[in-house]
């Protein structure tokens, strides 16, 4: 059996969509410019935990399960 590895087409972020706080903007930033969470959270002088509950609250709102769905969003929504 060969699995399907196409990627699933991230949603569009409508301009009246979720909005991202400054702070997940930053979060979302630094892990698409490719950013460890340990990194991420140094960085931005946060704990590690607060990274990975940042990443979940912008997963949810721009309905994006992986990384790569999370780099496309930043890079549509100018990061």
């Amino acid at each position: 059996m060969t699995a399907d590895l196409t990627l699933m087409p991230a949603a569009p972020v409508p301009d009246d969509g979720p909005r991202l706080s400054p702070r997940e903007r930053q979060v979302l930033a630094h892990i698409a410019a490719g950013f460890t969470h340990l990194q991420t959270s140094r960085r931005l002088r946060i704990s590690p935990s607060s990274v990975e509950t940042y990443l979940q609250r912008i997963r949810q709102k721009l309905d994006a399960p992986t990384t790569a769905h999370l780099v496309r969003a930043a890079v549509e929504l100018g990061l």
